[in-house]
């Protein structure tokens, strides 16, 4: 699509001195960040309030989606110290509710999922107020790398479908949409109490009855939170925006999510995944206490 950007997707001028200075300090501590790797427009807001969604597992993924601009290849050997420096600059920030992401690791065996659950542990062991959020991979399928991740007991378990099934061969060909729904329904029944989440792309050449028949999907796992926004060509070499949704659109959206079930939606145009993570966190608990010793947890504030 060609075109100028409408000014509903051109975000605040991020403050540069913040921006710079967070980058740095995270860079020294040897991690990376799905806001940076992804190019993610929401950079500068999120670096600026000093939170970030921090991305585990290297920075190279094994699969080639056509939207993202995460680097793929052959991943390096699994780091065993990143979970402690993971939780280390959680807590240097003093986040009061920790994203954690990954690239996709089909050349592990269990898929990543015991180095989730290592930071997973380790961000409780430094913030054990906090709440900790993860938006993992489908793991190839695996239901035994799932319950790795889920007994850490995490507030939040987020997996994004991203587009509609139709679009899955030309926007990531390596995933399977009927996987993806099978680990969201899986993980419901592990962790009834449990916060779910999804989220996917507008602007891809999807149908609004393609969207709507997704939302419903979504619901009958289980999936109680879902983020909506507009798909950004992050490269000249990825796929290319077939139109800007206009903010009227996400607005029904919204509607329509509730009216399906949806206890918690985030529609908008720069909507991301992790993008204000613990707001919707903090509406799944409402005024109800985190921690009923049999319970997944409930989180608070964040990216």
């Amino acid at each position: 699509m060609s075109g100028r950007i409408p000014a509903w997707l051109i975000p605040p001028r991020p403050k540069m001195p913040e921006l710079a200075r967070l980058g740095r300090k995270l860079e020294g501590m040897g991690l990376h960040t799905v806001c940076q790797s992804a190019k993610c427009p929401n950079l500068g807001e999120c670096f600026g309030r000093g939170n970030a969604t921090f991305m585990i597992l290297g920075d190279v993924c094994t699969r080639d989606c056509r939207f993202c601009a995460v680097g793929h290849g052959r991943p390096g050997p699994v780091d065993p110290a990143e979970p402690q420096r993971a939780a280390a600059a959680a807590a240097m920030l003093e986040l009061d509710h920790v994203v954690i992401t990954s690239v996709t690791r089909d050349d592990l065996a269990d898929g990543g999922a015991h180095h989730f659950a290592a930071t997973i542990r380790a961000v409780r062991e430094l913030l054990p107020k906090a709440g900790v959020e993860v938006l993992v991979p489908d793991f190839g399928g695996s239901r035994e790398a799932l319950e790795v991740v889920m007994a850490a007991r995490p507030d939040v378990l987020n997996h994004n479908v991203e587009t509609v099934p139709r679009l899955y061969r030309s926007v990531r060909p390596q995933a399977d949409y009927v996987r993806s729904l099978r680990l969201l329904a899986q993980a419901k029944r592990m962790a009834p109490s449990g916060m779910l989440k999804s989220g996917f792309m507008v602007g891809l050449r999807e149908h609004e009855d393609e969207v709507l028949a997704l939302l419903r999907d979504l619901c009958e796992v289980g999936v109680d939170s879902v983020t909506i926004g507009q798909y950004l060509q992050p490269t000249t070499r990825h796929l290319l925006v077939d139109r800007y949704v206009k903010p009227e659109e996400f607005s029904r959206y919204e509607c329509a999510a509730r009216e399906i079930g949806f206890a918690r939606v985030l529609s908008g145009p720069l909507v991301r995944s992790s993008y204000h993570a613990g707001d919707l966190a903090e509406a799944a608990c409402g005024a109800a206490t985190r921690g009923a010793a049999d319970e997944p947890h409930s989180g608070r504030d964040g990216r």
